[in-house]
């Protein structure tokens, strides 16, 4: 079971991860919603696609940014459509 913390509040938790490039992608009904609000940042990775983002927001501090997803990945990304994953101090255990 993989599991995605910050500020001692579990914002995701899964039995089946995608794992990219180190990174564990939970399926996005594995995210606790209430914990996410959306984020107007995007990157573009050459091979994935245009990464769209989310503040991680905890007992009212906001961690900005801190997790990612790809709502319309390349071909080569298509196994992580409907995942997120996390950076920028959230721990992903498991």
């Amino acid at each position: 079971m993989a599991k995605a913390t910050w500020q001692n509040a579990t914002v995701a938790e899964s039995a089946h991860t995608e794992q990219v490039e180190g990174n564990h992608y939970f399926p996005e009904s594995a995210i606790r919603k209430e914990y996410f609000q959306p984020s107007e940042h995007t990157t573009v990775c050459p091979w994935k696609g245009t990464a769209h983002y989310y503040d991680v927001v905890v007992g009212g501090q906001t961690n900005a940014n801190a997790a990612w997803y790809y709502p319309e990945p390349k071909e080569a990304a298509e196994n992580i459509r409907g995942y997120v994953a996390f950076w920028k101090g959230v721990k992903v255990e498991g």
